[in-house]
């Protein structure tokens, strides 16, 4: 079976090259163009990506747009920055292909040399201690790496286009009663910057957006 890859993308040329050069048999990569400044569209065709433009800002945004896009039964999501290896998105979407779960993220493991910002593992552990209070799902991590059914996602009706996409869909999947998993990966040393932990003003906006989601006020702007 052939699964979509979904990669939100947001001047990622440099990282580009070995992420879909990794990309394992049977994934197509969906490379969602952000509005990036540099040749990360052009890499992605090159490179024979499928590449979707997505001109409004939002890692939510950008995710939708490559969900509109896949047309596979089961599709995968993961940062295109080079911080997550593409040859482990069978781990991830293995659960679901066999029917064991509905959702299952990829918990990350620190690699050797990967940057994980003290303030940005604090944030994600406080976020999935209230995550398995609130839903009762055994989730560590809040990790990009995830698969899923695809019109079981787009049914779920998500909301948010900014960075509380990845928190609202765990909550509405709970919500319609999905089984959750989480399965570990890699956690590697990205390509340049973050652009949420990398930078004061992203980790606040980030922060802003999963409030919203967790009270119940996801934003389309």
């Amino acid at each position: 079976m052939r699964l979509d890859v979904v990669l939100p993308c947001l001047d990622e040329e440099a990282a580009l090259p070995w992420v879909l050069g990794r990309m394992p048999d049977r994934f197509r990569p969906i490379v969602v163009d952000n509005g990036s400044t540099d040749g990360s569209a052009r890499v992605a065709a090159e490179l024979g990506a499928t590449v979707v433009s997505e001109p409004r800002r939002g890692f939510g945004a950008a995710c939708h747009a490559g969900l509109m896009a896949a047309t596979t039964e089961v599709i995968c999501f993961m940062d295109a920055d080079a911080s997550l290896d593409p040859r482990q998105l069978p781990l991830v979407a293995g659960p679901v292909l066999d029917g064991e779960a509905e959702l299952v993220l990829g918990r990350r493991a620190l690699a050797p040399g990967a940057s994980w910002p003290a303030h940005a593992r604090l944030g994600n552990a406080v976020l999935a201690w209230r995550l398995r209070r609130r839903t009762g799902a055994p989730l560590h991590d809040l990790g990009p790496m995830r698969a899923c059914r695809r019109a079981d996602l787009v049914a779920l009706g998500l909301a948010d286009r900014r960075c509380g996409y990845p928190l609202e869909m765990v909550l509405r999947a709970a919500s319609a009663g999905w089984r959750i998993a989480e399965t570990e990966v890699d956690y590697l040393p990205r390509t340049g910057r973050s652009k949420v932990t990398g930078t004061v003003r992203g980790t606040l906006r980030a922060i802003a957006d999963m409030r919203r989601v967790m009270a119940g006020r996801e934003g389309r702007a």
